[in-house]
Formats: C-alpha cells, sequence, structure tokens
C-alpha cells in the first residue's frame, strides 16, 4: 500500500532518472503521482562560484532529464528564484498549488546546502508536508565508516581498505529502471537555455561535442571506458595526451551517473572482483577519492568554509603576487607543461588529473600562493567542479590536507613533463609557439638555450630549486 499521496521529488545535483533513490522511493510508493521540481537560484550559485560551462551543462542534462521523464508521465517544474519568494516558501507554495503531501530529495553535505535544505524541511513540516531525504550522492553514507577508536579516517588508505569491504555488499544494489505512471494533466514548466550571469567561457559548440548531455551519452562513455581504457588505466591516466581516462566527472558531478552505477559496470567488466582486477582496481580507487573527501567534508564543516584540514597551516604567510597569480591562470609562467594545462583548461572547462596536480603544487609550492585563490579560480572554471573533490584535491596538493606524505614532496615541473608528456605530445597541442622545438628541449626551452627561437613564450617566472627550497622553509616554520 502507498505511503504517500502526491510526491515532490526535488532535482539538483542528481540530473537523472535511473537508479534514483528519492525518485524511486516516490514512484512506488505515491498513490497519487509524482511530480519532479528543479531550482534556478542563481544567487546561490554565484555564491559557490559556479562556472558558466557547468551551469550550461546541467541546463543541457536538466532538458535530457526533463524528457526522460515525461517519458514516465512524471511532469517537470520550475522554480526561479530571481521572481519567487524565499525558496523554502517557494516550494511549500508549489508543493500545496500541485496538492502534493510529501518532498523528497538526495541529501547534500556542504554547510551552506546543509543549511538550505534544514529551512525547507522546516517550512514543509509546519505545512503539514513531510520531507523525505536519502543519501545517493556517495555510494556509502557519510558517518558509516569510522576507525577503531571511533573516530573520522584522516587518510585514503585505510579508509579505502574499509570502504571497499562494506561497498563488496552493495555491488548489485543499483535500483531497476521506474515503471511509468499514469498521466497526471500536468504539463511541464519551459526550461532556460541560460541563466544570467553564468556566461560559458567555453564555447558551446566544443562543450556539446566535448560533453553530450544525456543519461544515454554518460551510460555510453561508461561502457567505452570499460572496454577500451579500464584495462590499461594504471598507466593510461597519467598521460594528458592520451584518453586513458573516464572522462566521467562531469556526469558524477552533476548526477547523470550515479557512483553506484559505475561500481556495478566496474564489477561485470571484472567477474564480480572489481578490487583485484587491474586497471579496474585503480579507477575504483579515483571513485572512492571522491568519496573519502565527500565524507571529510561531513566530518569537518570548516572544509566548506575555506579553511585547512591541518589546522597548523593556517600559519602560513603565503605570498600575495598579482603578477605571478595571473601568469599562472593565464598559462604565461614559462613552464610548457603548467601552461600548456592552464590553457587547455581556459579553453575546455575540464583538466586532467596529473595536470591538476602539477598546477595545483606548482601554485601553492613554486609561487607559495595560497591554495584557496587556485581553488576558487578552478571551481569558477570547472565543467566538473564539486566542492569536496575540488579542496580536497587543492589541500592535497599544497600539504594543508589529509596527504599522508611529508609537506616538502614538492613537484619539478619539468620532470613532470619529461615523464607524463615525453614527446610533448600535449605540450605542442596548446602551445603551438614551442611546437618547432625537439622532444627533449621543449620542456624547458629557456634553460637548455632554445631562447632565441622562442622568443614568443615567457621566460619562468620563478627559479624552481630555489622556489622549493623557499617553501620547504615555510613550512618548517609552521613546525
Amino acid at each position: 500500500m502507498a505511503d504517500f499521496g502526491r510526491s515532490l521529488v526535488w532535482f539538483r545535483r542528481d540530473l537523472r532518472a535511473s537508479d534514483h533513490s528519492a525518485l524511486a522511493a516516490a514512484m512506488s510508493q505515491s498513490s497519487r503521482g509524482v511530480i519532479g521540481l528543479f531550482v534556478v537560484d542563481a544567487a546561490f550559485w554565484k555564491q559557490h562560484h559556479e562556472a558558466g560551462v557547468k551551469i550550461d551543462f546541467w541546463l543541457r542534462n536538466l532538458a535530457a532529464l526533463k524528457h526522460r521523464l515525461e517519458t514516465l508521465g512524471v511532469p517537470l517544474k520550475l522554480i526561479d528564484t530571481t521572481s519567487a519568494p524565499a525558496l523554502p516558501e517557494a516550494i511549500v507554495a508549489l508543493a500545496r498549488r500541485l496538492e502534493c503531501d510529501t518532498l523528497h530529495f538526495h541529501r547534500e553535505y556542504e554547510v551552506n546546502e546543509v543549511a538550505r535544505d534544514r529551512a525547507v524541511r522546516a517550512h514543509c513540516l509546519e505545512a503539514g508536508i513531510k520531507v523525505c531525504a536519502y543519501h545517493d550522492r556517495v555510494i556509502l553514507p557519510p558517518g558509516s565508516l569510522r576507525t577503531g577508536a571511533g573516530t573520522p579516517y584522516g587518510v585514503f588508505t585505510p579508509f579505502r581498505c574499509a570502504w571497499e569491504k562494506l561497498v563488496a555488499h552493495t555491488l548489485d544494489r543499483v535500483l531497476p529502471e521506474p515503471v511509468a505512471q499514469p498521466n497526471l494533466g500536468i504539463a511541464s514548466d519551459a526550461l532556460p537555455d541560460a541563466v544570467i550571469g553564468f556566461a560559458s567561457h567555453v564555447p558551446l559548440e566544443s562543450a556539446y561535442t566535448l560533453y553530450p548531455a544525456g543519461e544515454a551519452a554518460a551510460h555510453a562513455r561508461l561502457q567505452r571506458f570499460i572496454r577500451t581504457a579500464a584495462p590499461a588505466y594504471v598507466d593510461g591516466r597519467n598521460v594528458p595526451s592520451h584518453a586513458g581516462t573516464s572522462g566521467l566527472s562531469p556526469y558524477l558531478a552533476a548526477g547523470v551517473l550515479s557512483p553506484r552505477q559505475c561500481l556495478e559496470a566496474a564489477s561485470r567488466a571484472s567477474n564480480g572482483r572489481p578490487f583485484t582486477t587491474e586497471g579496474i582496481s585503480t579507477w575504483i580507487s579515483e571513485l572512492c577519492w571522491r568519496e573519502f573527501y565527500t565524507h571529510l567534508l561531513c566530518d569537518y564543516p570548516r572544509l566548506s568554509r575555506g579553511r585547512p584540514f591541518k589546522l597548523a597551516t593556517e600559519a602560513i604567510e603565503w605570498r600575495t603576487s598579482e603578477s605571478d597569480f595571473i601568469a599562472w591562470c593565464e598559462g604565461k609562467t614559462g613552464f610548457p607543461i603548467v601552461d600548456s594545462a592552464m590553457r587547455a583548461f581556459n579553453s575546455t572547462g575540464f583538466m586532467h588529473n596529473r595536470l591538476r596536480m602539477i598546477v595545483a603544487m606548482f601554485l601553492t609550492k613554486d609561487l607559495l600562493i595560497d591554495w584557496r585563490r587556485g581553488e576558487q579560480f578552478f571551481m569558477k572554471h570547472l565543467i566538473d567542479g564539486d566542492l569536496a573533490a575540488n579542496n580536497g584535491g587543492w589541500q592535497w596538493s599544497a600539504s594543508t590536507g589529509t596527504d599522508a606524505q611529508p609537506y616538502f614532496r614538492i613537484f619539478n615541473p619539468t620532470t613532470q613533463s619529461e615523464t607524463y608528456d615525453p614527446k610533448g605530445k600535449f605540450i605542442r597541442q596548446w602551445l603551438p609557439e614551442l611546437a618547432h622545438l625537439d622532444d627533449k628541449t621543449l620542456h624547458d626551452p629557456h634553460v637548455r638555450g632554445a631562447h632565441l627561437s622562442v622568443t614568443t613564450y615567457p621566460r619562468p617566472i620563478v627559479n624552481h630549486a630555489k622556489a622549493r627550497l623557499r617553501a620547504i622553509a615555510t613550512f618548517k616554520a609552521i613546525k
């Protein structure tokens, strides 16, 4: 027997109809049908530095979701906070108008999102509207993993060991496809093609080609990766010129694809052994990193407020060189691997994970500029921007986060370049002014004496060897 009358399902960063806990529960238990809801909250997005390219990706996936929901008989309604009362009141008003007695949504874990959802819940309950919240952004709910002492894990490897033991029991828990409901006679709302204040810095035709919208596109990419790139993922994931990564992070960040679906695909491809099959196992560890950072965000709310995981690092005296920061942002540092990475990022809204580590460590160690500036710049440009993952990655590189290695681990950008782009294929693609150089000179053009033929490329803005010693001394001073 149905537990709910008519339900309102609030879609946020979960823009899919399949393996959707809130939608599945509502559709299986609502006697008078289900209606979808999406909220356009430009002020909230601006506060969180959401990138224009990411908002465009959301809107394109929202349009695909609307079409998918309509095939299930579920209309999609829209609230635009620029022309509506405060969000809690707007949701209550919509629920009353549509005769919905229950609101369903997936939990979000950032401080502001938690406060928003708490306010919505309070207004709904006061109005007699039930609220059902589900853990769905991660496979294991935050708080479900603890050390033997009952404390949160602060290091990745033991977290992963505990995570794998529990996740092994969820490999077959992807929810079945929802069954269509009778037509409710309620029309969907028109969706916006764009939101004022969120113009994409990436040409839309490029974004559409690089990241097509919809669940079908996401699953096609997942299957292609599992079939072609996953077996060689251990090495292939580190080569930026090679399509060795999954390219699924935008779909996971927007919830077009669920982590359970990724794990299930990995399990099928490895005959039920995703944690021990080479390639697949390494990729699963990347999914686990995503979960680890989300759990940390819940256990340490200060991470949502721009504070470091390692509190002692609040005493670091960061440099405030605006010219160095701008050179880094624009890809004009004089270090080819850093500059090619940043120019590709500014053109596509995406950065390869190895390159993210290189450019983040260069900003925070070579230039000794506050990691929060880099974190914010990334959020303003990433198509796959996610606070937990972005914050975790930046703090790992800056040695203010959970990295168990000593603070004096500092990447040499030239060595990284020679190791992971040995033929300079990636560098040549994004720095055509260096394309004529040989494979050896390309990685360090000025020091190797080729400066007379690269007059249009900037000289290095910092001496890496000296900058490394400066960074070590800075961190050592706070120990």
